[in-house]
């Protein structure tokens, strides 16, 4: 375990201060150090079915995945891998439970990372195997602890799962890797329980330097799973601590992607793409603002420009705030005011403030 002298106590941890941490290369996407905060998920496909997986990482990697986990719990899937890494857009990382030989065949398809716990894989000559095979090719792995599935040693010591507890067992996988004088690791310590999750990534950060890899484990349908993720991930990025993140939903994997980036542009660490903001509504709305909102989310839904779109539904705060985004729109009674950049251009009816904002967007170019 190394102590890194530059991460202070959580409680002095502001946003936009950085952990400093060790940097690692997975599959040419830098995490840690000052690299930018990856996104990552999942596939939810048969890994053996080669052109379902491809598809879902193609999908995820247009919604802006930097990173994208396969798992190889079968013959099948090892036989599969290395076509999907050869088809893959972006890196792939390995998922792997209990059998090296699932993690040999792995690394032989050049995988970008292996998700594996030493500590599970066998006798040290099975490890020893493994590291040295990863090390050869400069490919990490990924220590995923998991509150769910402590070791039953660690679990009687502590009595439940802790953030002691979870620290405890990360530390025994990274100390295995470090005997075998394997350094290029990246940890999670994931928990269903936000608050847990929070303390045992706070303390892996105040006591090594090693990259952190944040996520809620099963985190729920997109609607909890969603509020979960932000809480937890959210929380720690502001006080500097992450370096990748996975937001884990019961649904499609951009979705998850989505939801990832989102919490990263909330926090100014990733560059937004469109930003709807309406006001939340009261008793003043004079116009659908539902309607045009769900309009406008569909119709935006793969516009790239970052550009700050405010359609505000009174004349109370809607003039004020609307004037403060790109394009800004302060309705009233069946009629409205567009805004570009602060500045009024024009009055609309209700009927036309989608299309006004569509045209707008197609002539905006980004300063």
């Amino acid at each position: 375990m190394q102590n890194n002298p530059q991460s202070p106590e959580h409680s002095s941890y502001k946003v936009g201060i950085r952990r400093q941490t060790r940097q690692v290369n997975v599959g040419g996407i830098l995490v840690g150090g000052n690299a930018p905060i990856s996104v990552q998920t999942m596939t939810k496909t048969k890994t053996s079915d080669i052109a379902a997986t491809v598809v879902h990482i193609k999908q995820a990697a247009d919604a802006g995945c930097d990173i994208i986990r396969v798992t190889v719990n079968d013959k099948e899937a090892a036989d599969a891998i290395r076509e999907i890494v050869r088809l893959s857009p972006i890196p792939v990382v390995a998922d792997i439970h209990f059998n090296h030989v699932f993690a040999l065949n792995s690394i032989e398809a050049n995988v970008a990372k292996v998700r594996l716990n030493p500590g599970n894989i066998g006798s040290k000559d099975r490890i020893q195997e493994v590291l040295s095979a990863a090390k050869k090719k400069n490919i990490p792995i990924r220590i995923g602890v998991n509150s769910g599935s402590l070791e039953e040693d660690i679990l009687r010591k502590h009595g439940y799962p802790t953030a002691e507890a979870l620290f405890e067992s990360a530390m025994r996988h990274v100390g295995i890797c470090e005997e075998f004088g394997f350094k290029d690791i990246i940890i999670s310590v994931k928990s269903t329980d936000v608050k847990l999750m929070i303390e045992a990534y706070r303390l892996i950060a105040q006591r090594t330097d090693i990259p952190l890899h944040l996520g809620v484990t099963e985190a729920g349908t997109t609607k909890i799973g969603t509020i979960k993720s932000a809480v937890g991930i959210g929380t720690l990025l502001a006080e500097g601590i992450g370096d990748t993140i996975r937001v884990s939903l019961t649904d499609d994997p951009v979705k998850e992607v989505e939801v990832g980036k989102e919490i990263l542009r909330s926090l100014s660490l990733a560059s937004r793409n469109v930003e709807l903001i309406a006001c939340p509504s009261c008793g003043r709305l004079e116009v659908d603002l539902f309607g045009i909102m769900k309009q406008l989310e569909e119709k935006l839904a793969g516009v790239k420009k970052p550009i700050k779109i405010a359609v505000l539904g009174c004349v109370v705060n809607g003039p004020g705030e609307a004037s403060e985004a790109d394009i800004g729109i302060a309705a009233g009674k069946g009629v409205a005011i567009l805004y570009r950049k602060g500045v009024v251009i024009k009055k609309v009816k209700e009927e036309e403030i989608v299309a006004t904002i569509l045209e707008e967007v197609e002539k905006f170019v980004p300063s």
